[in-house]
């Protein structure tokens, strides 16, 4: 049983680097869910500090997901407009059934939903859907640094148990 939880436990972390790219995947999330299974296992035993802080960092991370992107829009002159554009932009694009809507969306919202707010001044609106862009980037940069922190955490925990677990 342990080395099923050991699979199913990598499977996540792997899955999890995928899925802080795609927001269809919440990334972090199934990285701690990774996490959590190698402790279900008899080998490993439980260590609540380690899951609890990687908890709280993996519910944080979740949060800042959307928000960093509305206020990359936000950061580069955008407007409320602009904001609800890339909060709406971002949910059409994960539903739509484009390659890559989850980056197209939020910086079409951006872009429109300042256009909404003033139709003459396409430079800002660029401007705003730009620092969606970068908002986005930015979060998916983060998830993806905290699932490879993650995964590093997994393989060094796992070696540390070795001879229990195989």
């Amino acid at each position: 049983m342990d080395i099923l939880f050991l699979i199913l436990g990598f499977i996540c972390l792997f899955v999890s680097i995928l899925g802080s790219f795609l927001p269809v995947l919440p990334g972090p999330i199934i990285s701690w869910i990774g996490l959590l299974l190698l402790y279900f296992t008899n080998a490993v035993p439980a260590n609540y500090w380690i899951l609890g802080i990687t908890f709280f960092i993996t519910v944080f991370l979740s949060v800042l997901e959307y928000i960093i992107p509305a206020k990359g829009t936000k950061k580069f002159g955008g407007s409320s407009y602009g904001i609800w554009g890339t909060n709406i932009g971002l949910i059409v694009g994960i539903l739509a059934p484009i390659p890559f809507g989850f980056i197209i969306g939020p910086f079409v919202g951006a872009f429109l939903g300042e256009l909404l707010y003033d139709s003459k001044n396409h430079k800002r609106a660029l401007k705003a859907a730009t620092g969606s862009l970068l908002g986005f980037l930015a979060s998916s940069f983060m998830m993806f640094l905290v699932c490879v922190i993650y995964l590093g955490l997994f393989l060094a925990i796992v070696w540390q148990y070795k001879s229990e677990l195989f």
